[in-house]
């Protein structure tokens, strides 16, 4: 018996929007197929609006082909990390920091909430260099 293989790639239909030199747009539109994906809560692409997804690189492909759209797993998590993890540790551990300073509870949540604004502002300054860590695929149907 032949053990299934599982696939490191996060896949997603889509129909080309437009071209632009050395890259092109692609309008994901979320299917009922994204309730059985595993990576659904953590994919922001799952929501009930359509995604625009742009994919660098030069690709034989018209307006209105249908492609798929593909990312490494390790990248999702990547992400995930970056949006969610951190910020959450963070926040966390200078609440515990302001709390064993003695700092009322009000005004140490307020602080540890505010401690967020550097760090999304730190990831949207270097937003270009991460951006180049996150590469796309397109693949045609």
């Amino acid at each position: 018996m032949e053990k299934a293989v599982t696939s490191d790639t996060i896949q997603h239909d889509g129909t080309v929007e437009t071209i632009a030199g050395d890259s092109v747009t692609i309008r994901i539109t979320p299917s009922s197929a994204c309730s059985g994906c595993h990576a659904e809560g953590s994919c922001n692409l799952s929501g009930k609006e359509d995604k625009l997804v742009t994919v660098a690189g030069k690709y034989n492909v018209e307006c209105g082909d249908h492609v798929k759209v593909a990312m490494e797993q390790s990248m999702g998590y990547k992400a995930v990390m970056l949006g969610y993890v951190i910020p959450l540790i963070v926040l966390i551990l200078s609440l515990i920091i302001l709390i064993s300073f003695s700092v009322p509870e009000l005004t140490a949540g307020l602080i540890s909430v505010l401690v967020l604004i550097p760090y999304y502002s730190i990831v949207y300054f270097f937003r270009k260099r991460i951006n180049r860590n996150f590469t796309f695929t397109l693949k045609t149907i």
